[in-house]
C-alpha cells in the first residue's frame, strides 16, 4: 500500500524560512482506553507555535518515505508527527483493520493540538490506508482538525475497497492482508522470545529459539494473525459490519476542508472522486462545503512518474510531486498564502491521458461534458478481436445477440489496471489488451478510426441487456484505447456481480435465461481518443485474480468449491438497445492548466 504523499508544485509554495528540524523519537500517547501508542515527532528548532500536519500509519513511522518528508515539511515550518497505530511496529494494542481509527485519530488530533509547540491547528497527510486514518478521523470532527490532505483512498470499505460490484478484491485483499500479517506475525514472535526458557534444555541440540511449539501456517495462520480476513469474507453484502466505519453514511460529520489526490489505474479512484462529491454536497460545515478540492493524477498504487505501465505520459505526469503540493495546501490552509488553491472557481485539477496535459474544471464530473451513448452492434458474433462486434452512436435495430461460455476454470486473465500491492508478481497500469481480446468468452466492440479527437473525461457506465443460463453470474467491461498500430491500451473497468444487480445490501439470484437490464460502473477516466484511433468495449464475465471467480451456483463464494460453466448473452437490439455511456467534451472546452 502507498503511505506517502508522491505529489509537488513548486511555483506554488512560497519562499520562506527554512529551519533546523529536531526530531524526538518513540514518543507516547494513551488513547481513551488507555492503549499505548508511539509516535516520531519532528519541529522546527525555533521559539513559538506551529501548525501540525499528523500522520497515522500502519506500516512503520520509522521507513524512509515517512521519515524524508516529515523533516522536509517540518524544514517549512511545520510540526510533523508520524504515529503507528494500534497494534502495528511500536504501537500497542490489537491491530484490526478500520475499527480503532476513529476513535485513536479523534484523540491523536487533540493530543497533537496540546504539545507545547503547537499553535492548536491539526492537519493530516497520507494515502491509501493512510488515507482511511484522515478520513475516519475526519468523520469523528475533533475540535482541532483543521482540514485534512487525503491521498489515493476510498470512501466506503466494502464497495471500493475490498468488494466491487459485488465481487471479492481477490488479489488486493489477499496481498494486503499478507503484507498486514507479516507485522503481526513479527510481534507474535517477539512475545515468545526468551532464551531462559531453554537454558535448561538438553541435550544443547533440543534448544528450541522461539517459546512455541510451532508457528501458524496455512489458513490457520491467517485465522489467527489475520482474523479480519475472514470478516470480510463473512460479510460479502453491505451490512452493519461495513457501515459502521462507511465514509459516506457519514459525510455530513465531516466539517473541514479537504485536498482529495487520486490517480487514473488506482485502486481506490472512485471513493477519491465520491469523497470530493461527497463533501462537497453534504459536509458538516458551510467551510467544509467550500473547501474541497481534487487533483487527479496518473497512476496512484499503479505507480507514479512519467511511465506508468506500458505507456510513456512525458513530463506533465511529474508536474505534481508531493511534498510540495501538501505544503502549498496548508500554506493556504493555515498560512492564509493566497496560491492557486485560493481559487475556488477551479477546484478540480485532471490529468488528460492522450492529450498528456492536466485540465482545470469548475467541478467533478466537468459540467461541460455530454453524455453519449455509444450502442453495441454485431450479426452476432462479437467474440473475440476476430469477430463483427461495432461500436456506435446509431441506436440498433434488429440484431442477433452475442454468446459466450463462462468457464470459472479458464477465466480471462488480469492485464494490468487498478491493482495493488505486488507489481513483482503482478504489474499494473496500462498495458496491451490483445492477448485477452483474442480469447471467444471476450465480446469486442470496436468503433470506426475517429476522424478527429474526442476527449471523453468523467464517469463511464455500462447499460447492457443480458441473461445467463446460470442463477448467478458476472459480467465485465472495460473501455480501451486503440492506436493506430494495434496497442490497446486499457483506460477504466467494471465489475458486477448478478446478485447484486440491485443492491448490494440484499442480494438475489437470477432466474434463468431471464433478461435483465443491468448497470455495469466502469468509474471513471479521462482520455483523448486522437485522431485515427479507436474506442473499444470489452465485455465478458471475469477479470482474475483482479477479482475473484463467480462460481456460477449461487452458493456462498468464500466457503464454495464446486462451479458450473455459464451460457452469457448480451443483447442488443431497438428492445434492448445495450450501450456504453460516455461523457464526451466539446471541442474547445476544456481548459489546459
Amino acid at each position: 500500500m502507498i503511505g506517502a504523499l508522491v505529489l509537488s508544485t513548486p511555483h506554488c509554495v512560497r519562499a520562506q524560512q527554512s529551519y533546523e528540524v529536531i526530531a524526538q523519537n518513540g514518543v507516547p500517547m494513551k488513547t481513551r482506553d488507555g492503549v499505548t501508542l508511539y509516535a516520531d515527532i519532528y519541529h522546527p528548532r525555533a521559539e513559538g507555535k506551529f501548525p501540525v500536519i499528523l500522520m497515522r500509519t500502519p506500516y512503520d513511522k520509522s521507513v524512509s518515505w515517512a521519515v524524508t518528508p516529515a523533516y522536509q515539511i517540518a524544514a517549512h515550518g511545520y510540526v510533523v508527527i508520524v504515529q503507528d497505530v494500534r497494534g502495528r511496529y511500536t504501537s500497542a494494542g490489537e491491530w484490526y483493520t478500520f475499527r480503532c481509527e476513529s476513535d485513536d485519530g479523534y484523540d491523536a488530533v487533540e493530543w497533537s493540538a496540546a504539545l507545547p509547540y503547537s499553535n492548536g491547528k491539526v492537519g493530516m497527510m497520507g494515502g491509501s490506508y493512510v488515507g482511511a486514518t484522515q478520513m475516519l478521523a475526519a468523520i469523528a470532527h475533533p475540535p482541532h482538525l483543521a482540514g485534512i490532505c487525503p491521498v489515493v483512498t476510498a470512501s466506503n470499505y466494502h464497495n471500493g475497497w475490498t468488494y466491487q460490484g459485488g465481487a471479492f478484491e481477490q488479489w488486493f485483499d489477499e496481498n494486503w492482508t499478507t503484507q498486514l500479517a507479516t507485522n503481526t506475525l513479527w510481534r507474535l514472535i517477539a512475545k515468545n522470545t526468551n532464551a531462559l526458557l531453554g537454558a535448561p534444555t538438553l541435550p544443547l541440540t533440543h534448544y528450541a529459539a522461539f517459546n512455541y511449539d510451532s508457528l501458524p501456517a496455512g489458513a490457520d495462520a491467517t485465522a489467527q494473525l489475520a482474523p479480519y480476513y475472514l470478516d470480510w469474507l463473512a460479510h460479502p453484502d453491505y451490512d452493519a459490519y461495513w457501515k459502521q466505519w462507511s465514509i459516506e453514511e457519514h459525510f455530513a460529520d465531516i466539517r473541514v476542508p479537504a485536498l482529495h489526490i487520486g490517480g487514473w489505474y488506482d485502486i481506490f479512484l472512485n471513493g477519491t472522486l465520491r469523497n470530493y462529491m461527497g463533501i462537497k454536497a453534504h459536509g458538516g460545515s458551510e467551510a467544509a462545503r467550500n473547501g474541497q478540492r481534487l487533483l487527479i493524477q496518473i497512476g496512484g498504487h499503479a505507480g507514479f512518474g512519467r511511465r506508468i505501465g506500458d505507456v510513456e505520459f512525458g513530463d506533465e505526469a511529474v508536474k505534481f510531486p508531493s511534498t510540495q503540493v501538501l505544503l502549498a495546501w496548508y500554506d493556504y490552509l493555515f498560512r492564509d498564502v493566497q496560491n492557486e488553491f485560493a481559487d475556488s472557481s477551479k477546484p478540480v485539477d485532471v490529468f488528460v491521458m492522450g492529450e498528456n496535459k492536466y485540465h482545470q474544471e469548475s467541478d467533478w464530473p466537468p459540467p461541460e461534458a455530454k453524455l453519449t451513448r455509444y450502442f453495441l452492434h454485431s450479426g452476432g458474433s462479437a467474440n473475440s478481436l476476430r469477430g463483427d462486434g461495432r461500436l456506435s452512436v446509431t441506436p440498433p435495430k434488429k440484431e442477433t445477440p452475442d454468446k459466450f461460455t463462462y468457464d470459472p476454470a479458464n477465466p480471462v486473465p488480469t492485464i494490468g489496471g487498478s491493482l495493488c500491492c505486488d507489481a513483482a508478481h503482478y504489474e499494473p497500469g496500462p498495458r496491451d489488451q490483445r492477448a485477452a481480446e483474442n480469447r471467444d468468452d471476450v465480446l469486442v466492440y470496436s468503433t470506426t478510426p475517429l476522424a478527429e479527437d474526442l476527449e471523453v473525461t468523467g464517469p463511464i457506465t455500462l447499460e447492457l441487456w443480458a441473461r445467463s443460463s446460470a442463477v448467478d453470474t458476472d459480467f465485465t467491461a472495460k473501455l480501451v484505447d486503440v492506436s493506430p498500430d494495434g496497442f490497446a491500451m486499457n483506460l477504466t473497468d467494471g465489475i458486477l456481480r448478478m446478485r447484486y444487480r440491485d443492491s448490494q445490501e440484499r442480494p438475489e439470484l437470477m432466474n434463468p435465461d431471464q433478461v435483465y437490464k443491468i448497470l455495469v460502473d466502469l468509474w471513471a477516466t479521462s482520455n483523448v481518443f486522437q485522431k485515427g484511433h479507436i474506442m473499444r468495449l470489452e465485455v465478458s464475465s471475469s477479470n482474475f485474480p483482479r477479482f475473484d471467480r463467480n462460481l456460477n451456483t449461487g452458493a456462498a463464494q468464500a466457503t464454495s468449491r464446486e462451479f458450473v460453466s455459464a451460457t452469457n448473452t448480451i443483447l442488443h437490439d431497438a428492445e434492448h438497445p445495450s450501450a456504453l455511456l460516455v461523457p464526451v467534451i466539446p471541442a474547445g472546452a476544456a481548459t489546459p492548466r
